[in-house]
């Protein structure tokens, strides 16, 4: 996506990201959702290719990091540098560690210390704030 773009999704409004994103994706990327564990048919995803935010297109995540958590969302061991930021997570009477989109801000989901090797991290994202483009070849 060209920096024009995602220019603009940085400058949208809440009312702009209504119009421009499926109901279940603006619920976890804008409103903090998460969707149903086992929901999402990228869980089943095993194509070469990237992971790409659904509200701006930036890339977060290659598809060589991605492992099955058992957990019911896609997870991944790495995002792509620059991808994703963090925060602390209060919410729900807990504390975790909430993973957003760097370009956009959108929600993902979270990341948790109990991964695979190399990270031993557990990047937990929610489905319908990913989209996948497959590689080329």
């Amino acid at each position: 996506m060209s920096e024009e773009k995602l220019s603009d999704a940085q400058a949208r409004s809440e009312e702009e990201w209504r119009h421009c994103l499926l109901p279940q994706s603006y619920r976890v990327l804008r409103e903090h959702g998460t969707e149903r564990p086992g929901s999402s048919p990228l869980n089943g995803e095993k194509r070469a290719g990237t992971y790409h935010c659904a509200g701006c297109d930036t890339p977060l995540f290659d598809s060589v990091t991605k492992f099955e958590s058992g957990t019911g969302w896609p997870s991944f061991f790495r995002p792509v540098e620059g991808g994703v930021a963090t925060t602390t997570d209060r919410t729900h009477g807990m504390v975790r560690t909430e993973v957003h989109c760097s370009h956009c801000q959108g929600h993902l989901g979270h990341v948790f210390p109990d991964g695979p090797p190399p990270t031993g991290l557990r990047y937990c994202m929610n489905g319908v704030a990913l989209r996948f483009e497959p590689a080329e070849g």
